[in-house]
């Protein structure tokens, strides 16, 4: 195996949002990012509306993987984190050209909580990405 697959099996749900399963062959270099916010480098929040965090918080991720020599189009799975009350379609419209994929997309894993750790934060966004060798 010398490429990374994304699954979407027959018998669960088909979205071209999301893939079910990720198999990453052996050698690969897997690049965790923790939590990221739509803040800017001094920590503010850029603003109150939730597509305006979600775009912001997928340009940090973007920064953090390109740290460690990664893209979005390496991400494997995505976990995201909205709070309570935030506008999870316009937060999603926001970025989804950003996270658009040539084959299969990332696995994702979302669920709304009652707040976050940033105080006015309205979404938080982790990635794992793995990068092959060569």
């Amino acid at each position: 195996m010398d490429a990374i697959t994304r699954l979407r099996p027959d018998g669960l749900v088909r979205s071209p949002a999301f893939s079910h399963v990720a198999v990453v062959p052996p050698g690969a270099t897997t690049i965790y990012v923790g939590g990221q916010n739509g803040v800017d480098e001094s920590g503010a929040v850029v603003s109150s509306d939730a597509a305006e965090q979600s775009a912001r918080a997928i340009d940090n991720a973007a920064t953090a993987l390109a740290a460690a020599g990664a893209t979005l189009a390496d991400v494997v799975q995505w976990t995201v984190l909205l709070a309570e009350g935030a506008d999870l379609g316009a937060a999603y419209g926001a970025v989804a050209q950003k996270l658009a994929s040539d084959g299969e997309p990332a696995l994702v894993t979302a669920a709304i909580v009652s707040a976050l750790g940033v105080p006015g934060a309205l979404v938080e966004v982790s990635a794992v990405a793995a990068v092959l060798p060569g």
